[in-house]
């Protein structure tokens, strides 16, 4: 026969196991946890990167912007060896200037008293140039023969050579008729001055022989 006990059953006070003093000392010496050590550790670690890499980028951004001043200063005496340049070059042009019109000056007024002493009767000037490549004259004559007179006269100068005619045009005016002619001739350039060769001394006289 089967008995079933339909009576509640006796419970038994369960009690929270209670920690034992020591343990709870031991918990304490052990400190935080290592998950918390290593999230501080990578913090630290990661502020002291910021820092760090602010401080190269300012440094970065100083020596930009000393370069930059540095490269300012740089293109103003850049400038400024420009303009000096442009002046150095046109005050040598202006001395070149100077220097050709005083070499013209002398010969301007021989050449002009070769020109006008040598010209033969009927035969007028209008016009007389020179320059670097030679002589012009333009002027007028009765003949051509007059005008082959006048390239001969030139020819016999020592500062005048090579003269060619260039044009003779027949002309009439109201009453009279003439000839309009150009020539072209190259001036004799003056040697260079040669500095004087330098003189031997004098031999020495034999000494006279003893009697």
């Amino acid at each position: 026969m089967i008995r079933i006990n339909l009576l509640k059953p006796e419970t038994k006070d369960l009690k929270e196991p209670v920690a034992a003093p020591g343990a709870v000392e031991e918990a304490a010496k052990r400190g935080p946890n290592v998950g918390n050590l290593i999230f501080l550790a990578l913090v630290i670690g990661l502020g002291a990167f910021y820092f760090f890499q602010q401080k190269g980028l300012r440094r970065e951004q100083g020596l930009l912007d000393t370069a930059k001043q540095e490269k300012a200063q740089l293109s103003y005496v850049e400038d400024a060896l420009k303009k000096q340049r442009a002046a150095r070059e046109s005050l040598d042009r202006k001395i070149t200037l100077i220097e050709s019109l005083n070499a013209q000056r002398d010969m301007a007024p021989r050449l002009m008293d070769e020109i006008s002493r040598r010209l033969p009767d009927w035969v007028w000037l209008n016009e007389v140039t020179y320059d670097a490549k030679g002589l012009q004259i333009k002027g007028r004559a009765l003949s051509n023969n007059l005008i082959a007179d006048y390239i001969s006269g030139l020819e016999a100068s020592p500062q005048i050579m090579n003269v060619e005619l260039v044009s003779s045009t027949q002309k009439t005016s109201q009453r009279d008729q003439y000839l309009e002619f150009t020539l072209r001739a190259v001036l004799e350039k003056k040697p260079e001055p040669v500095p004087p060769a330098e003189t031997a001394a004098p031999a020495a006289a034999p000494a006279a022989k003893k009697g």
